[in-house]
């Protein structure tokens, strides 16, 4: 084995190692790579040793090069904005009204009140696109509800934990952001490619509650003889508490899919629509807007500071033949296109054990989808079976985000062992969806199809 590739093999050791060490990723990312830079340098100019392209300083000031593509990228102007309208939404009273009018409409079902979640944890995935903030709302709405009607506590975990993760999926989604920059394709794409499988997933997780409460009505407790009865100005009122969300899908998605506007466009349009919609339920003050910013400015900084140092980490990895070594261990197995999807997609559900989404679509990511792009496979496809696996990443310990926003909001007597066991059947859901997406593409590709034409 050449010199270079042991070093591409100690690069990526080395990073997992100190990553399990609690150190913090974007620091890490570059300072490794800086450390693994230097060793190659040193040995090619004091040892004259092969290794691969890093041969000098001067070659590694390439980096500048990637840093200026970043910041220049009009594409990830998007990011803030869409955090933006995310936070902002969170704050404006939005889901707290469609709760309470749902629960109204729902909860003569049995059933009725995680179907209540469901519903509005998919009209906040397709408005906020933050997973935390969806999650700790839900959490907060409907948790002391559905616990007061007797739900099954790992059942009223799974439900919340689950349908606050439809976020990362359903557009506008700041994974699918990153996904288009890091693999340089249309973010339209992706977002339309995205919206259909995310809402049937919704409709699985929807599904699911119903059996449980026919096949397992003691979990699912019915509504109370004594509750009041349900009447049309009640679901004429549940109705309208979703037309302000309902209009704001529609300014940004909307203008996206019909051409009128780019996702940066419509992420600003996204962001002034949750300030109006803030201001309409008389949330919106100065101490308001300067929560959202600051959150906002420290968001989007984590985010940035990991994407600075993954590309530090991937210019280094590319430059020691890292990259080529993985792309040739891939095309070693012998298998066939399909194979070869179905292996990143193992791949990818096992790194979510133990790294963020941020750490796989920005370093993991760019190194396997020139695999696929040789294999000559739609990328639209892809990246979206890889956002359908990296959501379990939301839910599976020991990184999985949603159980830890989940457990530090959830009333007295919820314990992590609920949590654990109730997100079990939801994350058999979502690779049962990443197995309808990957048996038929078209579940993927038919909105962009219909939008674009046939590619």
């Amino acid at each position: 084995m050449p010199f270079y590739e042991i070093l591409s093999i100690a690069l990526m050791g080395t990073f997992i190692l100190a990553l399990f060490l609690g150190y913090p990723v974007a620091w890490l990312l570059a300072g490794v790579s800086m450390l693994f830079a230097a060793i190659a340098i040193t040995l090619t100019t004091q040892f004259g040793i092969d290794t691969f392209l890093l041969t000098s300083w001067v070659k590694f000031s390439g980096i500048i090069d990637r840093f200026d593509a970043i910041m220049s990228n009009w594409v990830l102007v998007s990011l803030p904005m869409f955090v933006y309208m995310g936070l902002m939404l969170d704050r404006s009273g939005v889901a707290d009204v469609m709760m309470r009018n749902f629960v109204k409409v729902f909860g003569g079902i049995r059933g009725g009140l995680g179907l209540t979640v469901i519903v509005i944890g998919i009209l906040l995935a397709a408005s906020t696109g933050i997973v935390g903030a969806s999650v700790v709302l839900l959490a907060m709405l409907s948790m002391p509800i559905m616990l007061q009607h007797h739900y099954s506590k790992p059942l009223a975990c799974g439900i919340v934990a689950a349908s606050g993760t439809l976020g990362i999926l359903i557009p506008p989604s700041i994974m699918l952001v990153l996904m288009a920059d890091q693999v340089s394709v249309s973010v339209g794409d992706l977002f339309m490619g995205a919206l259909v499988p995310g809402l049937l997933l919704g409709v699985l997780y929807m599904i699911f509650v119903m059996l449980v409460g026919i096949f397992r009505p003691d979990i699912v407790p019915p509504r109370p003889a004594d509750a009041e009865k349900l009447t049309v100005r009640q679901i004429g009122m549940a109705f309208l508490s979703t037309i302000p969300t309902f209009g704001l899908i529609l300014v940004v998605l909307g203008s996206i899919f019909f051409g009128i506007a780019t996702p940066t466009e419509a992420s600003g349009l996204g962001a002034f629509g949750a300030m109006v919609l803030a201001a309409a339920n008389g949330k919106l003050n100065w101490k308001v807007i300067r929560q959202v910013g600051l959150d906002t400015t420290t968001t989007t900084c984590f985010i940035f500071a990991i994407f600075i140092g993954a590309t530090v980490f991937a210019y280094v990895l590319r430059m020691i033949g890292g990259d080529e070594l993985i792309t040739e261990m891939f095309k070693g197995t012998g298998l066939g296109p399909n194979g070869l999807v179905m292996l990143v997609l193992a791949v990818v559900f096992v790194a979510g054990f133990f790294l963020d989404w941020f750490e796989i679509v920005l370093i993991i990511l760019p190194l396997l989808a020139p695999v696929i792009k040789h294999a000559g496979l739609d990328m639209t496809w892809f990246l979206i079976l890889v956002a359908l696996m990296l959501q379990t990443s939301f839910l599976t310990p020991p990184v999985g985000f949603s159980l830890f926003y989940l457990k530090g909001v959830v009333p007295k007597g919820v314990t992590i062992r609920d949590i654990y066991i109730g997100v079990i059947p939801f994350v058999a859901l979502q690779m049962m969806m990443v197995a309808i997406c990957f048996q038929w593409p078209q579940v993927i590709l038919w909105l962009p199809e219909q939008m674009y034409g046939a590619k």
